[in-house]
């Protein structure tokens, strides 16, 4: 309506003409100069504070600035960090995005530092919104394929497009809703699919709870666009954190969930339960009264489950449990019998323990072999809270497993029935076609333990800690009882072991004065399983003696008769646990340095040098004496903290060889490869060598519909018309890792081909782009191209990450478009390189394509580990750099590039 007030308009007047400030102009300049001068000098803090000031003062001088305040910033919150001042990390982003607030590089670099904290669902967003306001930055789209595995585990498309779990599910609730449970809540609804059925079935009020920010934010989306928005109540809380009536206002008279896992109890389905019994449920439905209106008693579905295992021999879990092999590089591995994994079944295992691990038995390499028939473990009864509760304190049980077979106990395996209700059940056995993997527990602590046909194992099941654990306990043979536990004395004899109470009775004689192993240390099973490829070690033995020798004779004669030789330089730079450097370190005039940090880890690596007669100052751990150099230097100059980790030990040389850890585990390129080749070729003396010195990587087309239903929602009618697969498929990342080739349920379409050549020695012998021609073999639907590497330690030595005892899963990056191919047609493979990422595009023949949203274009990325050493790895490198004469220059110019 018209203003009707008596109030006089205010009239705008004519601004004057804004008079130069000399005075302001002088101070953004002094500011920036300043700024430029602590930079140069190191000091991040004061740099900063002096970039705010200008560029408040003069926002046009923002574009010639930003190069230089994006260093500043990085650097500066780097040291923050570092020095544990986390609010005041976020404050300086805050401020800088108050500056520039659309800069891409910027946000995603707030998101990381997010990420690493351990805020992932904003560091999502982050990395969203950095590639919304650049498509084409590698980076964020690395980073937020990262935060998509965490926040969208790969086992959600596996599960919506498992027909047959989905299906079950359905007609166990339908029926539930109508035989009268009205009321329904869905704990742990991801995507809302249980809770959806729930409705569709006919439910008057539906609930629904998720702890995961993003699926909470998924399944809002997901009910909505099925037409069910505000008819399914869905908190973003967890259940054991909801109460009646503040956040759902009456007792429900259905609970569903899938809130299990391969060793059933691994998500907390008995204490969600517990809790729903006890604050959420109606009572259950009186044994005494059958008739009484399902409406007014509670009931779950699942309504139970049956547990069922059996003991197996398999060499892959084997070498990725327990050292197998004696020597390996010339080294005697003696000393690492007390070695074993982090997963341990035993019933005094402590909580930073993993009870088990999980495999998919019907794909493990090398396959499996029963030892005993399968076996009954366990039953419970979700719907008995008395059940429930007793689970923890209940008594464990033991069974007599009788031998069926010869061969070594490697591991235990469980898979559980899980009754829907009482006519349907799905069964997670190693023989079924499901989306679950089986529980393994590998026996360790033993160098072998080889059973017999006709012996009997005793196993015992119990439920430490609501946490299902079979525990393989001794091996009863011939009347005798051996104990498997590693702290047991060995064998008893005397008359046969009848009845269970003789049998436990000669147990318990073996079982006293429990003290554990004296030499016993926890490896990952990745650094198990590499000490057991004993290729990997042979090959770099070779090499590296090969380099050393050659060295050696180069250098000629010094000094005087009888004088010892200059010594040469070994640096190891491996992620985790490595021998390398005492393969290098039992030769004459060598000294080998270890990054390793972990104290257990040099403690053991120490252990093997004596074991194996080296002399004491033949190895030494870098990064300890790197820390102790930067303590004393920062004790001289506690202002200059900045420099400090620039220092290096006044005493070291140049390296005669670096060994770089180039390839992750799950089968991707290690990020920030190549700027640690960089700066390793600076630290190298004359004749010296990166290993491995040049990274080859092969790739082949397959079809593969395993990759496919791991990678996306395959379409509506999988999620029983639910319309699904939009939403979550914005979290499909194209590369698929951890994959093994050998078992991988594929049809080749091609010969393995070589793809992209990475020069480690000569950065300028590598390419950015390249266009490789596959031609193909057979006839097919082309889904995705697995591939992996040979690493060349020199022209003659290498290594592949694709072969039988390699410790290295393999990678594959999966079409969003599967492409017909006929055989012997060609397929153009367009790879790019871009930092630390590769891209690859698909297409056939030979059309030309320069869309860079192309739909088969996907990223080979470079993952990483949230234990990464990278900025460690920096500082031993920069150390060397900085102490060399006529060197520093060229190191700025490779750290801040």
């Amino acid at each position: 309506m018209p203003n009707a007030t008596t109030r006089p308009k205010r009239v705008r007047r004519s601004r004057r003409t804004p008079r130069d400030d000399d005075a302001r102009n002088e101070l953004v300049w002094r500011s920036l100069e300043s700024a430029q001068q602590c930079l140069l000098n190191q000091d991040y803090g004061t740099a900063f504070v002096h970039y705010l000031l200008a560029l408040n003062l003069a926002p046009g001088l923002k574009d010639y600035a930003r190069e230089s305040f994006r260093v500043t910033l990085f650097k500066w919150t780097e040291e923050l960090d570092s020095l544990g001042r986390v609010q005041d990390l976020f404050d300086c982003y805050e401020q800088a995005l108050e500056l520039f607030p659309v800069d891409e590089v910027i946000v995603n670099s707030m998101g990381e530092h997010l990420f690493r904290m351990g805020f992932r669902d904003e560091a999502a967003g982050h990395f969203h919104k950095a590639l919304k306001l650049r498509p084409d930055f590698a980076e964020a789209k690395e980073n937020f394929y990262r935060a998509a595995n965490w926040l969208v585990e790969r086992w959600h498309f596996l599960m919506l497009n498992d027909r047959r779990r989905n299906q079950k599910y359905r007609q166990a609730i339908q029926k539930a809703v109508e035989s009268g449970c009205s009321t329904v809540l869905d704990i742990g609804t991801g995507t809302g699919i249980l809770g959806m059925c729930a409705k569709q079935a006919g439910a008057a009020r539906v609930y629904a709870c998720e702890l995961s920010k993003t699926m909470y934010e998924l399944a809002c989306e997901v009910v909505s666009a099925n037409g069910m928005n505000g008819t399914i109540k869905i908190l973003h809380k967890k259940s054991l954190e909801m109460e009646v009536p503040k956040d759902i206002p009456e007792r429900v008279s259905l609970v569903v969930t899938e809130t299990v896992d391969a060793g059933l109890f691994g998500e907390g389905i008995v204490e969600s339960l517990t809790h729903a019994w006890k604050h959420l449920l109606l009572p259950p439905q009186n044994p005494q009264d059958p008739y009484s209106s399902p409406a007014l008693t509670g009931r779950v579905i699942p309504a139970g489950a049956t547990v069922f295992g059996m003991a197996l021999e398999c060499s892959e879990i084997r070498r990725h449990h327990r050292v197998c092999v004696l020597e390996a590089g010339g080294l005697s591995l003696c000393a690492m019998g007390g070695v074993h994994s982090p997963v341990s079944c035993s019933l005094d295992a402590d909580d930073s323990t993993e009870p088990y691990t999980t495999e998919r038995l019907s794909q493990v390499p090398g396959g499996y072999a029963a030892l005993t028939e399968p076996f009954r473990a366990l039953d419970i009864d979700f719907n008995s809270v008395q059940e429930l509760e007793g689970l923890c304190s209940r008594e464990g049980s033991r069974f007599r497993l009788p031998v069926t077979r010869d061969g070594m106990l490697d591991a235990l395996a469980m898979w559980f029935e899980l009754h829907l209700d009482k006519e349907t059940s799905l069964s997670t056995g190693p023989q079924e076609d499901t989306c679950w993997e089986q529980a393994i527990y590998p026996v360790q602590h033993l160098s072998e333990c080889s059973l017999k046909a006709g012996d009997e194992l005793l196993v015992e099941v119990s439920c430490k800690d609501s946490c299902l654990r079979i525990h393989a306990i001794a091996v009863v043979r011939d009347g005798l009882v051996t104990s498997l536990d590693d702290s047991a004395s060995g064998p008893v004899c005397g008359q046969t072991l009848g009845t269970e109470a003789e049998l436990c009775s000669a147990l318990a004689s073996l079982q006293t004065g429990r003290s554990g192993s004296q030499h016993a240390c926890v490896l990952e099973s990745s650094e198990i399983a590499m000490i057991n490829n004993v290729q990997y070690h042979e090959s770099y033995s070779r090499a590296l003696e090969k380099l050393l020798r050659a060295l050696r004779a180069s250098r000629g004669p010094q000094g005087g008769e009888g004088a010892e030789p200059n010594p040469l330089y070994v640096l190891d730079v491996s992620e985790g646990f490595s021998a390398l450097p005492l393969m290098v370190g039992r030769q004459a005039s060598v000294k080998a340095y270890s990054s390793v940090e972990k104290q257990r880890h040099q403690t053991l690596l120490r252990r093997l040098a004596k074991e194996n007669g080296l002399r004491p100052d033949s190895l030494e751990f870098w990064l300890c004496r790197a820390g102790e150099d930067n303590r004393d230097a920062a004790s001289a100059a506690p202002s200059d903290s900045g420099t400090t980790m620039l220092q290096r030990p006044s005493s070291e040389q140049l390296w005669s060889a670096i060994v770089l850890d180039c390839v992750e585990i799950c089968g991707l390129l290690r990020q920030k490869l190549m700027e640690k080749a960089t700066l390793a070729r600076c630290l190298l003396e004359d004749g010296g060598r990166i290993f491995p010195e040049r990274i080859v990587m092969y790739g082949q087309l397959v079809e593969s519909d395993a990759l496919l239903q791991e990678s996306a929602v395959q379409g509506r009618e999988l999620t029983l018309g639910f319309d699904i697969a939009p939403f979550i498929n914005q979290f499909t990342v194209p590369v698929h890792v951890f994959l093994d080739l050998s078992t991988l349920c594929c049809k080749h379409l091609s010969e393995p081909t070589e793809l992209f050549v990475l020069d480690l020695m000569n950065s300028s012998a590598n390419h950015t782009s390249q266009e490789v021609k596959v031609c193909t073999t057979s006839a097919g639907r082309l889904t995705a191209i697995p591939f992996w590497y040979q690493l060349h330690l020199d022209e003659e030595i290498s290594i592949s990450t694709f072969s039988a005892c390699s410790h290295w899963k393999q990678a594959a990056v999966v079409l969003q478009q599967p492409v017909e191919v006929s055989a012997g047609e060609v397929v153009c493979l367009s790879i790019k390189v871009h930092k630390n990422s590769l891209s690859i595009t698909a297409r056939k023949g030979e059309e030309p394509t320069t869309d860079p949203t192309h739909p088969n274009k996907f990223m080979f990325l470079s993952m990483r580990n949230s234990h990464s050493n990278d900025g460690q790895f920096q500082s031993v490198l920069t150390q060397k750099i900085s102490s060399s004469e006529g060197m520093t220059q060229s190191t700025e110019q490779v750290v801040f590039k």
